[in-house]
């Protein structure tokens, strides 16, 4: 077996590794679809199942990733054939790239309406509208293409500058700044929401659980949120986990990452359900409570200019932190595998990536002819990334880490050659081997069936 490049970069300090792996699952999917989620499935009760899924089957999800990437000091193509030459489980690590790929193509669209919205809230915008006025700048902004496209152009180039610096000095440095940054705007705006009137009712949705709400839907819908909002399956946590040094503890790394993820979910629905309460509107499923809903809040309360414009400050940021580590698994691959050079491989990336992403805003416009199975590119790109390959890829890793991995190999990882003490290693291994396995499967069964 090769030996690992001994000038690889890699993250240089504790902090860095756990803000720069929570950057990459902290994104919009923590900001607004946790607090729909939670909204739809019975607040509390799919808080308090969320919760249990996360400590139990996150956390050894998670580790997976990070056993691998650590392993081979590799990105996920590379990872594999160092970890099983000679057979078909690369494929897994092609499938972790081609997924990265794909999402970010329409997500740097998503995460280009945040910059637009940026914009509407300084120039004050949304003042004097109602709910309808506001849901129509969101369709005509749709239906302007050039202007989608514009704003994706320029989140996928700040996405491309940060990559290109590398791991210390790009996406660790900026990691530290922006993890932080975010933590205080959702406090900021949490404050503000608890202070309006009604409040109350709002908190005790979130944190009063009726147990008679917890049906098998909700279960499958918290297990779906857990493994969407965690990164697993798409081949980040393998890359980052390359960039984590030998004598870092992998366990405590991915508690710390997931507990930090975790934080941000409930900070978000505290700000989310407190101000939807305090107005009458239950949080909904989808775009429209962020682009549409919260607008309107805003427009309404004292302070609301300024709280709008962190707000959507906040949303930018969750996703940069998104996209970056999207970017990273594509040009590691480029980098180690077609060896490229750093910078040439962020530059091909970002223009293979804006390639692809044009369309996909694109297909948003009414009467779209860009369209796959019936669905605009946009939808088809998400269905397919977020129902197939990433618990498709979820569901390999455990299985190949649990399985073909075995047990020597995993305890050494894991341990630090036996330097660190992990009593329940043997649990976390049964979880990884026959429990993980069986709840991605269901993910996987019930996103097809959706």
């Amino acid at each position: 077996m090769a030996e690992p490049k001994k000038n690889r970069d890699s993250f240089g300090s504790k902090i860095g590794i756990v803000a720069a792996a929570a950057g990459s699952a902290v994104g919009l999917g923590n900001i607004y679809r946790f607090p729909c989620e939670a909204g739809n499935n019975g607040g509390g009760a799919f808080l308090i199942v969320y919760l249990i899924v996360v400590l139990v089957l996150g956390i050894p999800a998670m580790l997976s990733e990070f056993v691998i990437g650590r392993s081979a000091q590799a990105n996920p193509v590379g990872s594999f054939k160092k970890l099983a030459p000679k057979t078909a489980w690369p494929i897994v690590g092609y499938l972790g790239v081609i997924c990265g790929f794909i999402i970010l193509s329409f997500y740097s669209t998503v995460s280009g309406w945040t910059l637009e919205y940026i914009v509407k809230s300084v120039a004050n915008d949304f003042h004097g509208k109602d709910l309808a006025a506001i849901e129509q700048d969101f369709a005509d902004f749709h239906n302007m293409g050039w202007k989608n496209v514009l704003w994706q152009a320029i989140f996928i180039f700040l996405t491309g500058f940060v990559v290109f610096k590398g791991v210390q000095n790009g996406i660790e440095k900026y990691a530290k700044i922006l993890m932080p940054v975010l933590l205080l705007i959702l406090v900021v705006l949490g404050v503000r929401s608890l202070t309006l009137p009604g409040a109350k009712e709002g908190l005790t949705f979130l944190f009063n659980p009726d147990f008679s709400k917890i049906t098998g839907k909700v279960l499958i819908n918290a297990l779906g949120q857990a493994f969407f909002s965690l990164s697993v399956g798409m081949g980040a946590m393998i890359t980052y986990g390359s960039y984590i040094q030998k004598n870092d503890n992998l366990t405590t790394t991915a508690l710390s990452v997931t507990l930090a993820d975790t934080l941000i979910a409930i900070l978000a629905g505290i700000v989310i359900f407190p101000a939807a309460f305090s107005f009458g509107i239950r949080p909904e499923a989808g775009t429209g409570l962020v682009f549409n809903t919260l607008p309107l809040i805003f427009n309404q309360i004292t302070g609301g200019y300024f709280f709008c414009i962190i707000f959507f400050v906040l949303l930018a940021v969750a996703a940069l932190t998104s996209t970056i580590s999207l970017l990273e698994v594509v040009v590691a691959y480029f980098v180690e595998e077609l060896h490229m050079t750093r910078k040439g491989a962020t530059v091909v990336a970002c223009v293979a990536n804006m390639a692809l992403g044009v369309f996909a805003s694109l297909s948003l416009k009414t009467g779209t002819s860009i369209q796959i199975a019936g669905l605009p590119l946009f939808g088809a790109l998400d269905f397919f990334s977020s129902n197939i390959l990433l618990p498709l890829g979820g569901l390999l890793i455990v299985l190949f880490v649990g399985w073909f991995m075995g047990k020597k190999r995993f305890y050494k990882e894991v341990t630090n050659e036996g330097e660190v003490k992990l009593h329940v290693k043997g649990v976390i291994l049964f979880i990884i081997r026959f429990i993980a396995p069986v709840a991605i499967a269901i993910i996987f069964v019930s996103g097809l069936v959706k």
